[in-house]
């Protein structure tokens, strides 16, 4: 019998469960499918959310040949013989899973048959398509970003796979609690609809009584296997990125050991080692980044299996630096100033002024140029005057920013109350 998910598959757009903003009424995407007329486009987001379906839904709908590839498995050969099929059929659709998985190379092969119509390109991704995918290809495409589903949408799921699935038909089921089926599935329908499935045939009560108790249980039998299309992909590089932030090298680079057997993307993997490096160590050790970032461009020319060496040393390294989430505190705290705020007015005297009539207009006018000044600094306002002397960033408690905030309360005094 086929998983539950599949037995679920959406075959139309209605019966579809999220994405309402692709996929609604009078929606781009779903106007252009109705039209039989969809442009190349890649559908990025997390696993289990509708890439596949929709690609799916395209292809019954649509009146022309539609090929199917996995980056996984078909490379540049698998690829043209679809180009030179297509070609005799004057037009087709091809679909490519995980297209950031295809090299540069592979994705060049596309490039010309996308370019001259010869097919439609849908690709689906995980990853952000401006990192993964051809800069030629993307720009020849429509980007569409699908959402993770929230609590009422996974509600809908359950409601939904008890009513029209015959197995489940068969089953006196009561829902009693599902905290424990929404928090282990993050989102994803196809884990969501596959972990029901699981314990619903776990349970041997009638009625059958799902519980957080028991959905808790039946998930932690199961026998843990690192999947880099899906299931534990978000597990692995969530505890990946915890361990290195509570400053445990030990567990990191046992994580990364996981994805590295599992045959992860090293890219991936180094990509969001940058991002810690910014979010969670930031100024308490500014050689982070430098690092992190020098990992990533090695890692890129290097490649699997001697990469493994070089992100150890980046992971080891990061996990047992001084800590710091400052920097990242600062800039959420400005976005959410200017969200409140608005496009408030420069201060005139801070404001570009390359002409003469802006001049006479008073921009620039009192301007100090702190270089003409002792110590490279005096006092000026420089925030627009609705939020003047607002402190965005407040150094951490680490010894590389109680010197930046000893510096800062030495130039600015009480103003920042630093």
């Amino acid at each position: 019998m086929q998983p539950l998910a599949e037995r679920l598959r959406p075959a139309t757009l209605d019966e579809l469960v999220g994405q309402e903003h692709l996929t609604g009424k009078d929606s781009i995407l779903r106007k252009a499918i109705e039209q039989g007329r969809i442009p190349s486009m890649i559908l990025w987001g997390p696993p289990g959310v509708g890439k596949t379906t929709i690609a799916n839904i395209i292809a019954h709908t649509l009146n022309v040949p539609f090929y199917t590839l996995s980056a996984i498995s078909a490379g540049v050969k698998e690829v043209r013989e679809v180009i030179e099929i297509a070609r005799k059929q004057s037009h087709a659709v091809l679909f490519i899973d995980e297209i950031h998985r295809f090299n540069k190379s592979q994705q060049d092969a596309l490039l010309g048959a996308v370019e001259k119509g010869i097919i439609t390109l849908i690709g689906a991704t995980t990853e952000n398509p401006s990192f993964e995918v051809n800069a030629a290809v993307l720009s020849r495409s429509q980007v569409y970003v699908l959402k993770p589903l929230g609590p009422d949408q996974l509600m809908q799921l359950l409601r939904q796979a008890m009513e029209r699935d015959k197995w489940l038909q068969s089953k006196h089921i009561e829902l009693k609690e599902t905290t424990a089926l929404f928090n282990i599935s993050g989102g994803d329908a196809r884990k969501l609809l596959n972990l029901f499935e699981l314990v619903v045939s776990t349970i041997q009560t009638d009625p059958i009584v799902i519980t957080d108790n028991a959905v808790m249980e039946i998930a932690q039998q199961r026998v843990a296997i690192y999947d880099k299309s899906g299931e534990q992909h978000y597990d692995i590089i969530s505890a990946f990125i915890k361990s290195i932030r509570g400053s445990d090298p030990n567990a990191a680079v046992y994580y990364l050991a996981r994805m590295i057997d599992g045959g992860e993307d090293v890219k991936f993997i180094a990509r969001r080692l940058v991002i810690l490096a910014s979010e969670d160590i930031g100024n308490a050790n500014p050689n982070a980044l430098l690092l992190a970032t020098n990992c990533f461009q090695a890692v890129s020319m290097i490649g699997y299996p001697e990469s493994r060496i070089i992100l150890s040393q980046c992971v080891t390294y990061l996990a047992s630096s001084p800590k710091s989430n400052a920097a990242y505190m600062a800039i959420n705290a400005a976005q959410q100033m200017v969200a409140k705020t608005g496009d408030l007015p420069v201060p005139m005297h801070i404001r570009n002024a390359p002409t003469k009539l802006m001049k006479e207009m008073g921009y620039n006018k009192g301007y100090a140029y702190a270089h003409d000044y002792e110590n490279n600094f005096v006092t000026q306002e420089f925030l627009p005057e609705a939020i003047a002397g607002t402190k965005f960033y407040d150094p951490g408690k680490n010894a590389r920013e109680e010197e930046l905030r000893r510096y800062l309360k030495q130039l600015w005094k009480e103003k920042y109350n630093y």
